[in-house]
């Protein structure tokens, strides 16, 4: 098995599969907030609890495409983690408990963008790694892989 096939089915598969995971659940919160289902304080506890390891998630996965040369893959990701970088450096990365209610809907629209992204890029992984499957079930040789983007 190569090593691409493994950089797919086992780094970026569960990777994008955590971070779709993570931004649903915050997007459900909000609605529950809005719904008032939920008071403030847990709402923003439960969804603070998620942020900082969804930032270094993306971080991770942005830099290990860049690193492993997979350029569209790197391309599709590098503006959600430069936003991420922007509002950690600004310490504006977790939702205030006071101020919840104000941002709300503004939250609420950057993280269905976030699942909107998150899930082209599942798409794209699940195509690369069928792609890549197909290819070394079929192939024998490991020098006419080299076509493969």
């Amino acid at each position: 098995m190569g090593w691409n096939l493994i950089f797919w089915l086992l780094i970026c598969f569960p990777a994008n599969i955590a971070l779709l995971a993570s931004t649903f659940y915050q997007v459900l919160i909000l609605s529950d907030l809005e719904s008032d289902y939920v008071n403030p304080f847990d709402a923003s506890s439960r969804i603070n609890y998620f942020v900082l390891p969804e930032f270094i998630g993306q971080g991770a996965l942005c830099v290990l495409c860049l690193f492993t040369g997979h350029w569209f893959m790197f391309l599709l990701t590098v503006p959600v983690t430069v936003y991420h970088a922007r509002l950690y450096m600004k310490r504006e990365h977790l939702i205030d408990v006071t101020e919840v209610f104000r941002v709300v809907n503004a939250e609420k629209k950057f993280r269905i963008v976030k699942l909107a992204l998150y899930l082209t890029v599942l798409i794209v992984t699940i195509f690369r790694l069928t792609l890549i499957a197909v290819y070394y079930l079929g192939i024998e040789d490991d020098d006419d892989l080299g076509h493969l983007w």
